[in-house]
C-alpha cells in the first residue's frame, strides 16, 4: 500500500507490523469492541488477524494513506460517542469529564478568526 521503503505501523497493544505487509483493515463493530479493541489488521504471513487498538483510520494515516489525513478528529469524536454510550449504559455519565472533551473536539474544529481589517 505504500510506495518506497516500508515503515513500521504502531497497531496498539505493543504490536507492529510492516506497512507493506498489511492487506486488510476490519473495524470491529460488535461486541468484541470496547477496552481498546478497534480494528482487525490482516498481515501477509499471519494466519489469524491481529486486534489493533487503534482505528483503521489512524492506522491507514501512518501507512502514510492521505486519504485518512485528518482523521484523528474524526477518531477522537467517535471515542467521545463510545464513551457516552457505554456510561449511559452502566447509568454513570460524568457529564463534566464528556463536557471537557466535547469543548476541546470543538475548539479544533474552530475556523481560525480571519484577519482583521484595520480600516
Amino acid at each position: 500500500m505504500t510506495d518506497g521503503p516500508s515503515r513500521m505501523v504502531f497497531l496498539g497493544f505493543g504490536k507492529y507490523a510492516r506497512a507493506d505487509k498489511i492487506y486488510l483493515l476490519e473495524p470491529i463493530t460488535d461486541a468484541r469492541r470496547g477496552s481498546g479493541s478497534r480494528t482487525l489488521v490482516w498481515i501477509e504471513g499471519v494466519p489469524d488477524p491481529v486486534v489493533a487498538s487503534r482505528t483503521e483510520r489512524t492506522i491507514l494515516h501512518d501507512m502514510g494513506q492521505d486519504a485518512a489525513a485528518g482523521s484523528q478528529l474524526v477518531d477522537q469524536a467517535l471515542d467521545l460517542a463510545e464513551r457516552l454510550a457505554q456510561q449511559a449504559e452502566t447509568g454513570r455519565v460524568d457529564l463534566a469529564d464528556l463536557g471537557r472533551r466535547a469543548r476541546k473536539l470543538l475548539e479544533l474544529t474552530a475556523k481560525p478568526a480571519g484577519p482583521q481589517q484595520l480600516f
